[in-house]
């Protein structure tokens, strides 16, 4: 079986002049008052690397935060953090693999919740137990969504939006990064709510689906906001909502589709940090407050923000009972919608 690579975490490792930087500065910033705490975890833990799988290809959302996250922990803990890229299948892939590592604190896996909370409900056969085989750390970062459209449109808003829909039923084409992923499923959730009909145009990834909407392919797309706004900054697409119940630090001016039209509307992304269910108390404890740490700090705060992303730490019984409510959130939407993986 042909080996997938791995990657030692250097500043190097980061994709893209933007993530670059990013990555880098966090770990300048944090460098100098980690070095001089450097706490020791449970019983001399780490004693050597840790491995974080990222079930997604590097330079997305995922792969960024785990990184910067990976960088932080290096420092304080001085053991190289090795991230391992196994994407595939809705993240899925990576999580299954992270789900059977000996649980011994040696490897992470930088969840979401398209592999923690809509994946039960869309793969038949899915290797793992969200709740079960894992051990949840701590949220990590809320990303919501930008819900916009292409310039063309005549549209300026949520209410606008929903009225043209429904004098056209299905007439409008929404693209997404993929069947299943958290901005196909919040624009089901959308379409449910508002008794509206659009048709979903798949595609392998965030970038290509956002490239549709630029190109005028697709008239509508919800997307992670560290992606969108580069294009809505330069007028390539127009963001009419923010897809969260709460307002977006990055569009603090553009209200949520919640406040717009419909009232109890919530749909984002969200990343956390687990281990192999059965590690030790004492290590996710550990990690549990070295992450919180980190995410409480302002320079890290400040570089997660400019990605798009907002640091969210929590509990480990905070952060599982969050698991719990979206399984069975996205599990009706998904039976409702029929959405099936073909």
């Amino acid at each position: 079986m042909k080996q997938r690579p791995q990657s030692r975490l250097t500043m190097a490792d980061a994709v893209g002049p933007i993530t670059l930087r990013t990555v880098a500065l966090v770990a300048a910033a944090a460098a100098a008052p980690a070095m001089a705490a450097a706490p020791s975890g449970p019983g001399g833990y780490p004693n050597r690397a840790i491995r974080m799988v990222v079930p997604f290809a590097p330079g997305g959302a995922t792969d960024i935060l785990a990184r910067i996250t990976g960088a932080r922990l290096t420092e304080v803990w001085g053991q190289t953090v090795v991230i391992d890229n196994r994407a595939g299948a809705g993240g899925t892939i990576g999580a299954a693999i992270a789900a059977k590592a000996n649980p011994d604190g040696y490897t992470l896996v930088m969840g979401t919740n398209a592999s923690h909370a809509i994946a039960p409900s869309l793969y038949p056969k899915l290797p793992y137990s969200p709740l079960k085989d894992f051990a949840p750390v701590t949220l990590v970062a809320n990303v919501p969504q930008a819900l916009m459209v292409h310039p063309s449109l005549p549209v300026k808003d949520v209410k606008e939006l929903i009225a043209y829909a429904k004098g056209k039923p299905g007439a409008l084409n929404y693209s997404s990064a993929g069947t299943g992923t958290p901005g196909h499923l919040g624009l089901e959730l959308f379409q449910m709510m508002s008794g509206t009909k659009m048709v979903h145009v798949p595609f392998s990834g965030g970038a290509p689906g956002l490239a549709a909407l630029v190109g005028g392919q697709v008239q509508v797309m919800a997307d992670n906001m560290n992606s969108a706004l580069p294009m809505i900054k330069a007028g390539k697409v127009r963001a009419i909502a923010v897809t969260t119940a709460q307002r977006s630090v990055a569009l603090p001016d553009t209200t949520t589709v919640a406040e717009q039209a419909l009232p109890g509307f919530d749909s984002g992304s969200w990343f956390g940090l687990f281990a192999p269910a059965g590690t030790p108390k004492e290590i996710v404890a550990a990690l549990n407050a070295e992450v919180v740490r980190m995410l409480k700090s302002p320079e890290v705060r400040e570089r997660m923000l400019q990605q798009g992303a907002e640091p969210a730490p929590n509990t480990p019984a905070q952060f599982e009972q969050l698991i719990r409510n979206d399984i069975a959130r996205w599990a009706k939407v998904i039976q409702v919608s029929g959405t099936r993986i073909d």
